[in-house]
């Protein structure tokens, strides 16, 4: 179809070049062109905190298996500490889920696992929670797939806030330490909180060999400087350099579904019953990959060791977590042993984290 132009009014003209402006900016393209628009601020990385939840030398990480998510939730952070270790009294925090599109667990977050965080900190004493990610380009607007997956109707139930972060600004980062990523542009929402609580999934990844805690923060930051953009040949490598913009303070890892094989968008799944928590993201990812070992068949996965995991040792480089094997205190707790393949899948955990033999 052709459009003729000549002839037409400049007023007309106008006036239809105004309205299809209205409808690109006012509807869901908006959502994508927004954020190449909006000019960000100059920052500086959030300054790192140190882990509170430690024994010792030891990165205390829990994993907890049963059917009751709040009860789960409350006994893995309880086993590492507790969350009157994050001093939330009167606290802003923020929760960071995978939100990738509209898609049920394990392509984003259980919701049943947000509405258990939020409640956990305002029984605490926090002031505030909100629930913030990005969506995938071509999947946004993050609203909209807040309401498919539930995640608004669990945040609603507790009074948690919902922050797509395209709907706000965005700080630019330098990274010196970056080797692909020099500059980074990240969320304002990260330095408007107190707390930043972490929330991935477990999943195999087509790109970046799977997704967990590193992985999780990719949400957070510009299009402009997501690894497809900037360089595919080092996904793993610039996804650990994203990170070192933030530091979160907990990471509660949902492994009540796992994607086990495709990802990140569609896979095989697997129910796993689990829940892992942990001060530290390289521990979280170790654990969760420990996990994946268990119950998936990739190469990529099966044949290489969770400490070469190529997102973990360039996270090691930069000194974004643990580095060691013997840095990690591992704690376990089965709710219901009625489910069966918890102790296998520990055995499994237990000799690629820890190095312990199996039986």
């Amino acid at each position: 179809m052709e459009i003729n132009l000549k002839g037409m009014p400049r007023r007309s003209f106008l006036y239809a070049l105004g309205i299809a402006l209205l409808i690109l900016f006012t509807f869901r393209w908006r959502a994508c062109w927004w954020p190449f628009i909006v000019r960000p601020k100059k920052g500086t990385p959030l300054p790192p905190r140190s882990n509170p939840f430690k024994e010792g030398e030891k990165t205390l990480v829990s994993i907890v298996h049963g059917r009751d998510v709040e009860k789960m939730v409350r006994t893995a952070i309880d086993l590492i500490g507790g969350i009157e270790e994050l001093d939330v009294l009167g606290k802003s925090i923020l929760l960071k889920p995978n939100i990738l599109d509209g898609s049920p667990p394990p392509t984003t977050t259980n919701p049943k696992v947000i509405r258990a965080v939020a409640k956990i900190l305002y029984e605490s004493g926090a002031r505030r929670v909100l629930v913030g990610d990005m969506s995938a380009l071509i999947k946004l607007p993050t609203r909209k797939n807040m309401d498919i997956t539930f995640i608004k109707l669990m945040a609603e139930e507790v009074e948690a806030e919902l922050v797509p972060f395209e709907e706000r600004g965005w700080v630019s980062i330098d990274l010196p330490q970056g080797k692909f990523l020099k500059k980074v542009y990240v969320s304002e929402v990260l330095f408007q909180v107190d707390r930043i609580i972490n929330l991935p999934v477990i999943k195999t990844h087509r790109s970046a060999t799977y997704s967990i805690a590193l992985k999780n923060f990719v949400g957070a930051t510009h299009f402009k400087q997501r690894p497809y953009f900037v360089d595919r040949a080092h996904w793993e490598e610039v996804i650990a350099e994203l990170n070192l913009a933030y530091t979160p303070d907990l990471h509660i890892v949902d492994g009540t579904r796992l994607m086990v094989e495709g990802g990140p968008w569609k896979g095989i799944g697997r129910d796993a019953n689990l829940i892992i928590a942990t001060g530290d993201r390289i521990a979280a990812d170790i654990v969760g990959l420990g996990v994946l070992k268990h119950y998936s068949e990739l190469p990529q996965i099966k044949e290489v060791d969770v400490w070469e995991q190529r997102q973990v040792k360039r996270a090691m480089e930069l000194g974004l977590g643990i580095t060691k094997e013997s840095e990690i205190g591992l704690e376990e707790m089965d709710l219901d042993p009625g489910i069966p393949g918890f102790k296998g899948m520990m055995k499994t955990v237990r000799n690629a984290v820890l190095g312990e033999e199996l039986e």
